[in-house]
């Protein structure tokens, strides 16, 4: 069966509607609230009040876009965690009274993991299995995944995520929020080797950046007490530094678990993985190791629907539906 569905995501600051048929996404539209930046963070009660208000406008959308009525749909799926759980129960309300009164499955999906199926939407073929590097905001993780909805957790940051670390350290060089995208267009036009910054030392695939926020936080507090001006002088070459230290990092995390699993793709995605010297290094890897090299358009990097109803296609076809009694769940608890 080629199904229709309707998918939802409201785990933190984006509003997402998409909807997929047949596998192939026809729409995929998003909300961003930009209301946050002027706070350096995610407000989690504005966040919610912001879904309530568009939650209805990007689902109507989202139908006119990909040419759907209500009643062409064969499900609804909705982000189910983790996530902030005011956000996640406006996501989880709207898509539990549409399944209700439609008379149609409910599907939960996991939010970690739709970040993984958005690699599926322009790959429907790859090889499998995929080693997979997740980095966002709140999760870096290496996901050994065997097929569409087979998932092993191999390592996992012990701390802070690679993308916590970008925001504040962005934020400590004085730059606007979300952070990481300014470091990136920043560090461009800098020199990667101009400041050497310590890389975390942990055991196994697990990872760390609370150390390495501290080491960088020292270093560039002390280089303004002797000279007030140095970030603003030094600003291409602190970025394109600090930027090669972090992602170095995770590649290299990235490529001692594919000696060990002998992966046949290698992948990233998440929120990090629009940073484009993630990306070309992570291409770099794929052909000196001669392994398929998977990466999400721009589009399906951050939050968005459109990776939420590649999973609950897959999910459809298994049958995997949840009952309308069914809660959202903030922590990565489930998976």
């Amino acid at each position: 069966m080629s199904p229709t569905l309707l998918a939802l995501e409201t785990s933190c600051d984006e509003t997402s509607a998409s909807i997929i048929s047949g596998g192939k996404i026809l729409a995929n539209i998003i909300a961003t609230q930009e209301i946050h930046s002027q706070y350096g963070g995610v407000i989690p009660e504005l966040a919610s009040r912001n879904h309530d208000l568009y939650i209805s406008s990007v689902t109507q959308e989202a139908l006119k876009k990909a040419d759907k009525l209500l009643q062409d749909l064969d499900a609804i799926a909705v982000t189910q965690g983790p996530g902030l759980l005011g956000a996640l129960l406006v996501g989880n309300t709207f898509a539990k009274g549409l399944s209700w009164s439609l008379s149609i499955p409910l599907i939960g999906v996991h939010h970690l993991q739709a970040h993984i199926s958005a690699l599926f939407i322009d790959n429907p073929t790859p090889q499998f299995p995929i080693l997979t590097l997740l980095v966002s905001g709140g999760h870096t993780q290496l996901i050994f995944v065997k097929n569409h909805t087979d998932f092993e957790l191999l390592g996992q940051t012990i701390d802070d995520a690679a993308g916590e670390a970008y925001d504040k350290t962005a934020k400590l060089l004085g730059l606007p929020y979300p952070g990481g995208q300014h470091i990136d267009r920043l560090a461009k036009q800098g020199n990667p080797l101009a400041f050497s910054f310590p890389e975390p030392k942990v055991s196994g695939l697990d990872f760390s950046f609370s150390g390495l926020k501290t080491a960088i936080l020292y270093f560039v507090n002390k280089q303004k007490r002797q000279h007030p001006d140095f970030v603003n002088q030094h600003i291409h070459d602190l970025c394109a530094s600090i930027q090669h230290t972090i992602n170095s990092y995770l590649i290299d995390k990235l490529h001692k678990a594919q000696t060990i699993y002998s992966p046949k793709s290698i992948a990233i995605a998440g929120g990090v993985s629009a940073n484009s010297d993630l990306r070309k290094k992570l291409v770099s890897l794929g052909y000196s190791t001669n392994v398929q090299v998977l990466i999400p358009t721009f589009e399906y990097c951050t939050d968005n629907a459109a990776m939420i109803a590649m999973a609950a296609h897959f999910a459809f076809q298994k049958k995997d539906f949840i009952s309308l009694d069914s809660l959202p769940f903030t922590r990565d608890s489930k998976r």
